[in-house]
């Protein structure tokens, strides 16, 4: 047998206060508690942007009982002239493939099984023919006893269960693998609903619909393979909503009237969860609670998909000390524990530098000019590089902080403000801002000089940006006038600029931190709205929403720290105008402590 020694390589520790970074899976005894205790990572769900699919489409159906990386959705309808669909793609967890047809022309149709083995049944229009798909062909199989579109699939390729419906219907069928069989109905006859129920036709779970004469409803209902009976609803009652899982662990997500609703059933109750990035309907997906999957959609229709992950490490912001002077248009370096605030518009413009050690901000020496939406560079407070900014007029001054005083050095190639940087003060990039207009330059310092290197491939100016040094980096949103609030993303390595997948939210004014592999997005500008508290997070791949900061804001001082872990948000306008002394702290992978019980 394993022991505790054994596994982690020492004995269990006997502390007077709980340890201030315990491993993963420590255990150790505090002694003014008298209590045994371990830590563990918050963790929770997520909807991260997915790659598009082929051919835009909205009321598509969809199935993926192994996850999102299973998926396959069909038909569904086109746009314009609108039109029915036999289009079929699968997902791979990275690409959506085109494979053959449907025979059958169809939309809202209902689907049970994976890519390798699927079922498409009902829809509009009026159509009873049912399709197997054997992960290369679809081929007609017997058809429905009924043809009521707006129903709702769940179940196997061999095992499956059709119910609801265009009229008001609570017909129910099953499926053998064979032949349809009308079952009993549901509770209360509604249509477009979703549904969960991976496992077959003898458990399935019905949710939300439209109920006569017209009302969304969030009814939940039980199928036990005999009877539905009514258990706890939504919170939320939604129509044309997706759905995933079984009926003990279950994912609702989009709809309408609340298109980013996402709830998780735990086999008694709905919890509401992080929402959709972009609020959807009637689009096509399934999967499981863990893993799904959301595509197309209205308004639309749209390309795009999201992926649902359950158990994504949760960070979290919490209140930090408040800068010494409040103020929006500030430049950043540093992280959570060693930061550097500089310059800004109080106003007026600000050559004040504040440096932070995760308790409190100190006043330091000012900078040498004052200006307002800059760009900077550093990892710690100790060693700076800001450059940039304005206005009036537009700067092209460089300056150094060695710790204690800021030093002018070597000035940019073009003068410019609202450009973000990225780097240290010894290799940083400088990309963006406006010059007469919106700019896509970039510039490169090697420690000395700065040096035009290859552009952005979209000029844009109040971009947020991370990255480590010149060689390696990425920026995000911005104002790309139009669109007034983007959500490109483009990466650099020494060399180029090149596009990667899009925030999910467009925003200007944003913050950023971390490198080219884990990175954070925050705050900003949304139009209408003047300031935001939307957090994303980075993987390499695909931006996640986050836990949101607690105040909306925009134009704070940032952190541009090597991590994705240890930022902050520092000042910024909460409404345009107003200016905060405000300061967020994000730590990345939050962790709850528990004691064990010896009861």
């Amino acid at each position: 047998m394993a022991t505790y020694l054994g596994t982690h390589g020492s004995r269990i520790q006997n502390y007077t206060t709980d340890p201030d970074n315990p491993n993963t899976g420590e255990v150790w005894y505090n002694d003014t508690s008298n209590a045994l205790k371990f830590q563990y990572p918050n963790t929770g769900g997520a909807w991260a942007t997915g790659n598009n699919i082929n051919n835009a489409r909205i009321k598509i159906g969809g199935t993926a009982t192994g996850g999102f990386t299973t998926a396959i959705i069909m038909g569904g309808e086109v746009p314009p002239p609108a039109a029915q669909s036999v289009d079929t793609e699968t997902y791979n967890g990275t690409n959506w493939t085109e494979v053959n047809n449907l025979n059958t022309k169809r939309i809202l149709s209902g689907g049970a099984g994976d890519q390798t083995a699927a079922l498409a049944f009902g829809g509009e229009p009026n159509s009873n023919a049912a399709e197997l798909w054997n992960g290369t062909n679809w081929t007609s199989v017997n058809s429905l006893n009924r043809s009521e579109p707006y129903g709702m699939g769940t179940g196997t390729q061999t095992s499956a269960l059709y119910f609801g419906g265009e009229p008001f219907t609570g017909a129910t069928e099953s499926w053998n693998g064979t032949n349809w069989t009308e079952v009993n109905d549901l509770g209360t006859a509604r249509r477009q609903l979703g549904g969960a129920g991976n496992a077959g036709n003898t458990a399935a779970l019905a949710f939300g619909g439209n109920k006569p004469p017209n009302n969304p409803s969030g009814l939940t209902e039980l199928w036990n393979g005999s009877n539905w009976t009514e258990v706890n609803d939504l919170n939320d009652g939604n129509k044309e909503l997706g759905g995933a899982g079984t009926t003990t662990s279950a994912l609702a997500f989009g709809g309408s009237p609340v298109p980013a609703a996402t709830e998780l059933w735990n086999g008694t109750n709905w919890v509401s969860q992080s929402t959709l990035n972009v609020g959807r309907s009637a689009g096509g997906g399934g999967g499981t609670a863990s893993s799904a999957i959301y595509a197309g959609s209205n308004p639309g229709p749209q390309v795009a998909s999201e992926e649902w992950e359950l158990g994504y490490p949760i960070g979290a912001w919490s209140t930090g000390g408040n800068l010494n002077t409040a103020r929006l248009g500030l430049a950043g370096v540093g992280t959570n524990t060693a930061g550097l605030a500089f310059s800004g518009e109080v106003p007026p413009t600000s050559a004040l530098t504040e440096s932070y050690n995760g308790t409190n901000w100190t006043e330091v020496n000012d900078m040498n000019t004052a200006r307002t939406n800059l760009g900077a560079a550093g990892q710690v407070n100790t060693a700076a590089l800001a450059f940039g900014g304005g206005y009036p007029p537009n700067y092209n001054l460089t300056e150094s902080w060695n710790g204690t005083n800021w030093t002018a050095v070597n000035t940019l190639n073009s003068a410019r403000r609202s450009g973000k940087g990225f780097g240290t003060n010894t290799s940083a990039i400088y990309c963006g801002g406006i010059i007469s207009s919106n700019s896509a330059l970039t510039e490169l310092w090697n420690g000395t000089n700065w040096t035009e290197v290859n552009d952005l491939n979209v000029g844009r100016r109040d971009i947020g940006a991370a990255g480590t040094d010149n060689t390696s980096g990425l920026i995000f949103g911005g104002n790309q006038a139009p669109p007034p609030a983007s959500v490109l993303t483009e990466t650099w390595n020494g060399t180029n600029w090149t596009e990667v997948n899009d925030l999910n939210t467009g925003r200007l004014g944003l913050s950023g931190s971390g490198n080219i592999t884990a990175a954070l997005a925050f705050g900003g500008e949304a139009p209408p709205a003047p300031g935001t508290a939307v957090t994303e997070d980075w993987n390499g791949t695909n931006w996640s929403e986050v836990a949101d900061l607690s105040v909306a804001r925009a134009k704070t001082g940032y952190s541009s720290g090597t991590t994705n872990s240890s930022a902050f948000a520092a000042g910024g306008t909460p409404d345009g105008s107003a200016v905060s002394a405000a300061t967020e702290e994000w730590s990345g992978s939050s962790t709850v402590t528990k004691t064990v019980s010896t009861d």
